[in-house]
């Protein structure tokens, strides 16, 4: 397994990789500098908490397939993490999440104020970065936030019908959005052709897909917070996940007390403990990890057109890592 998380990582790739994410680092931490000590402190919160750079990971990979990295590669990279970061302020405000990477959430140590402004800042140093790359990624990057929102929106007010089909869909929104355009701005700024460029935005979409899956069975499947959060977050919350939707879905009498215990927010820490070890052995839980595999085996098939090489074998590799996290 190489530093950067992806098994099997050619070292001429993985040194231009290590070296490109360094350059995304400090100027990820310069770049939310403000005028005041204490916005800089707030700002850079979470970022020197750490996280699995993801997205930006995904924007130097992708420009691999064109002239590689470059200084405005660099920027798109910074602006798809400032992008994150903010909405996982605003996310842990309404979520009312106490801990985020292991550190207490902005909203934690401060106030929900603070943090929602936080956020803000961060979005409008994003799309200070942004101008310098160009009127079609600011066109990007508008429509990736305009999906961003909706998928925020849809989860809250919650969807009719096919619960389950909903629940993909915000994924997709939510999440799936965002590493698709990390991978479409590394591609295009990259200099890629544009049936490369599609052929990654589409991969980066399925990946993102199966990322947040990966972070639904790791909540209920992992023993301590491998995610950064507290294992069972989302059932504090009463917030559906894959797993719990197929519990929802389920006919069998049998789970018409956990269905019911499933159907809101669970405040009492010993019945958490329970619905964990209920859920732990619950066949959904093996349903959803399959799932998870064929979004996975989805995005690797979505390469197929791509030339063989070390850049292309990196990203078949990060889709088996993925899974791997929800082992």
């Amino acid at each position: 397994m190489s530093t950067l998380g992806i098994p099997h990582l050619a070292p001429e790739l993985e040194s231009a990789l290590v070296a490109g994410l360094g350059e995304v680092e400090e100027f990820l931490v310069s770049h939310v500098e403000g005028e005041y000590p204490f916005i800089t402190e707030a700002s850079r919160h979470l970022a020197l908490a750490g996280g699995k750079r993801l997205r930006p990971l995904l924007t130097l990979l992708s420009s691999q397939f064109g002239k590689g990295i470059s200084e405005d590669v660099i920027k798109a990279a910074v602006v798809v993490e400032l992008t994150h970061l903010a909405t996982l302020y605003h996310d842990d405000v309404m979520d009312e999440a106490p801990l985020r990477r292991g550190v207490p959430s902005a909203n934690a140590r401060w106030d929900n104020t603070i943090a929602i402004l936080t956020g803000d800042f961060l979005f409008a140093k994003a799309s200070d970065l942004l101008a310098d790359l160009g009127p079609e990624a600011v066109r990007i990057q508008a429509r990736t936030f305009e999906r961003l929102v909706t998928g925020q929106i849809m989860e809250t007010v919650g969807g009719e019908g096919d619960q389950l089909a909903h629940y993909l869909k915000v994924v997709a929104d939510k999440t799936g959005s965002l590493i698709a355009t990390s991978a479409r701005f590394g591609s295009m700024i990259g200099g890629a052709s544009p049936e490369v460029v599609d052929v990654l935005t589409s991969f980066g979409e399925q990946i993102g897909v199966a990322f947040q899956l990966a972070d639904d069975v790791i909540d209920i499947a992992s023993e301590s917070g491998v995610s950064g959060k507290t294992p069972g977050t989302d059932l504090r919350e009463g917030v559906p996940t894959l797993v719990t939707l197929h519990v929802m879905s389920s006919t069998n009498p049998a789970d018409s007390q956990l269905k019911s215990l499933l159907s809101k927010p669970i405040e009492d820490e010993q019945v958490i403990k329970e619905v964990l070890a209920a859920l732990r052995a619950h066949p959904a839980l093996e349903v959803s990890r399959n799932q998870l595999h064929e979004y996975s085996n989805g995005a690797k098939k979505s390469l197929d057109s791509l030339p063989d090489g070390p850049a292309k074998a990196a990203l078949v590799s990060l889709c088996d890592a993925i899974i791997e996290r929800s082992a």
